[in-house]
């Protein structure tokens, strides 16, 4: 029985989620590596979608990921480095978590279901191994669940492959560099109005890339969603 339909805040589409609060994004130093792109790929799309981000690096008893930490350390992200093997900053996490509805994501192989393992123990969530030959994890979760965790809500989503990222919806390209909160203090002070920050001479946000105020990274990224975002026609676009 449908008691009720309430108010829809967000919604996405990968993973398959829908009114949250924060999404997690699990990343990891050590193998699988997670590439910079697939973390600004997921947290652009949060914050257009107004939900928050943590950044959770993984495996930090095998590598702590210093040099990932730093950069989005320094573009606003709330930073954590943990180990679901050896409970290094599980308790942080719980922290976070609490009293909110999390949706954790991230690469296959980075560690999502230990982590929620390692928060509480007696949910004994399906865990895979690294592929060796390929540097990679597989697929253990196949469904979007809700687990009751520290007084909170979250979710456990299945891993994603940088073919999925590129599959996810397209931010506007109008409004993709307002999805990179770094860029926003630059973003009005651009000589000309609808600037695409790619190429325009007196682009504020190319400035602050080149006095080192955005990291290269980051930007490039930007350029790669944004040229994405250009071959998509305007009716294509999911809505928020």
């Amino acid at each position: 029985m449908v008691d009720a339909i309430l108010t829809r805040k967000n919604q996405f589409f990968r993973p398959a989620v829908a009114n949250i609060d924060q999404i997690v994004i699990v990343a990891s130093g050590a193998v699988p590596v997670t590439d910079p792109f697939l973390i600004d790929r997921m947290a652009a799309m949060a914050e257009w979608k107004g939900c928050d981000v943590l950044i959770c690096f993984n495996k930090c008893d095998l590598d702590r990921a210093e040099e990932l930490t730093e950069l989005y350390r320094s573009a606003g992200f709330r930073i954590l480095q943990v180990s679901a093997e050896t409970g290094d900053g599980i308790k942080e996490l719980g922290k976070e978590i609490c009293d909110k509805v999390s949706a954790f994501t991230g690469n296959s192989g980075v560690g999502k279901s230990s982590m929620l393992n390692a928060l509480q123990p007696d949910f004994g969530l399906k865990v895979g191994e690294v592929s060796e030959k390929l540097g990679r994890g597989r697929h253990t979760t196949r469904h979007v669940e809700l687990f009751p965790v520290g007084g909170g809500l979250v979710a456990d989503t299945p891993g994603f492959s940088a073919f999925d990222v590129e599959q996810m919806e397209a931010i506007p390209k109008e409004e993709l560099a307002n999805a990179f909160r770094e860029f926003r203090p630059y973003v009005e002070q651009c000589r000309f109005q609808g600037c695409a920050h790619v190429k325009e001479r007196g682009c504020a946000v190319r400035e602050a890339l080149a006095e080192g105020r955005i990291a290269a990274s980051r930007y490039k990224s930007y350029v790669r969603l944004y040229e994405q975002a250009k071959e998509i026609h305007s009716w294509e676009l999911s809505k928020k």
